[in-house]
């Protein structure tokens, strides 16, 4: 569990200044990971009620920029935000109810990882994202 030391660290680390809002919004995107806005905006307001819903927007943007947390936003879904950083895993998202997990790189023969033309571009990084449908979706329509 990440301490609110741990997160005051890594502001400064990032030359970002320490404040209630940063420590709040960097706690509830670790307990919530993949959520929305307006979910961490919810649980961020339930730690500092007069918080505005720009403020936290504006956490969210410059926590991003910092590398501090990660903005994701698969197809068909709003921007949801997670505190796993740096490590270039990929998700998985469920086609029925939007729910969202964490793939680990892709390990072995991968060519679907290597750019076909890379058009000059050095590639450092791929983003993939894995369709489906989750065990509770798929209990359902079974």
């Amino acid at each position: 569990m990440t301490t609110t030391s741990d997160f005051e660290r890594r502001l400064r680390a990032a030359d970002l200044r320490v404040t209630r809002p940063r420590l709040a919004v960097m706690a509830a995107v670790e307990s919530l990971p993949h959520a929305d806005t307006d979910t961490l905006i919810g649980a961020v307001r339930a730690e500092l009620p007069t918080v505005s819903h720009q403020a936290v927007y504006d956490v969210l943007r410059a926590l991003s920029l910092a590398g501090l947390v990660r903005r994701i936003q698969p197809s068909g879904s709003v921007a949801r935000y997670e505190s796993r950083v740096g490590d270039n895993h990929h998700h998985v998202v469920c086609r029925g109810c939007g729910a969202i997990a964490d793939v680990d790189c892709a390990v072995g023969h991968t060519p679907c990882l290597t750019a076909s033309d890379d058009h000059g571009f050095t590639v450092d990084e791929a983003e993939v994202v894995y369709w489906g449908t989750c065990p509770d979706c798929a209990a359902a329509n079974a």
